[in-house]
């Protein structure tokens, strides 16, 4: 299977998706922060978040869910995310390395549907988001 899909056709069971590393420096959660209202000192300020009894500033989660998107549009560009089921069991951490990769758990060509478990982990392998994702590709 090629690094990236454009219909249900391409997609294989099991299939991994590309690793997505994405961008959890603290300049980018700032930027992030910015432009939707969250410029709290627990996601841009290692201190402050220390201080609220966090271990450095966290990445929001509704920007983690946005890089599991982002991972899913790498791998298929054409897809509509249809949903994106998280489970947070420990925050993403800003600053520190993280991977995103998922498998493709079911394909219904007759639907255009895939569903996609996604997972979060960081430098230690250790999870911090898992969910679901399911998407619509066109027929081909």
């Amino acid at each position: 299977m090629s690094e990236t899909v454009t219909a249900v056709g391409d997609v294989e069971f099991g299939a991994e998706l590309p690793t997505f590393a994405p961008d959890t420096s603290l300049e980018n959660v700032k930027r992030f922060g910015k432009f939707v209202g969250w410029a709290g000192p627990r996601f841009t300020d290692h201190e402050a978040a220390r201080k609220e009894g966090f271990p450095g500033a966290l990445v929001p989660g509704v920007m983690s869910q946005g890089f599991l998107g982002a991972m899913i549009h790498r791998w298929a560009p054409t897809a509509e995310i249809v949903a994106i089921d998280t489970v947070f069991r420990a925050p993403v951490l800003v600053d520190q390395p993280h991977q995103i990769v998922g498998v493709v758990t079911d394909v219904d060509e007759e639907a255009g549907s895939v569903e996609i478990d996604i997972t979060i982990t960081n430098e230690a392998e250790e999870t911090r988001v898992f969910g679901t994702a399911t998407v619509k590709l066109p027929a081909g």
